[in-house]
């Protein structure tokens, strides 16, 4: 069995973000989501959780990250073509995302990347099947 990855993080506003994430097309799985944590699918195997600032604070004795100001990771998600980063991205910037960067194309790697409605930077990618 593959291992499942739940990505944690903080945001300013849930139900916010809820909208956003499922704007750009992802599912949430609501046995894991309440007023304070929303469950994002992703994948079959990666998730990623958002958590109200207090209620992930409560994690960790560390200061939260402010992702509007500094970096704390990248998470990149790949797709399954070139035409897809677009969609996803395009998606992403219409519900209020800003554009981190231009597009990157090197031919067997296509990506764009987007900020999400706290900051966090997210990056689309498509990579060319390998060939033998």
């Amino acid at each position: 069995m593959a291992p499942n990855i739940f990505v944690n993080m903080a945001v300013g506003d849930v139900a916010r973000s809820r909208s956003f994430f499922e704007a750009i097309g992802w599912s949430v799985n609501e046995q894991f989501t309440d007023e304070q944590s929303v469950c994002l699918v992703i994948s079959d195997t990666v998730y990623t959780m958002l958590h109200s600032r207090e209620r992930f604070g409560g994690y960790s004795d560390k200061v939260l990250a402010d992702a509007s100001t500094t970096i704390e990771t990248i998470l990149a998600v790949t797709v399954p073509s070139r035409e897809e980063v677009d969609r996803v991205t395009e998606r992403a910037l219409a519900a209020g995302g800003s554009s981190a960067r231009l597009a990157e194309d090197h031919g067997f790697m296509y990506a764009r990347s987007f900020h999400d409605l706290d900051g966090h930077l997210w990056e689309v990618l498509w990579m060319a099947p390998e060939t033998d």
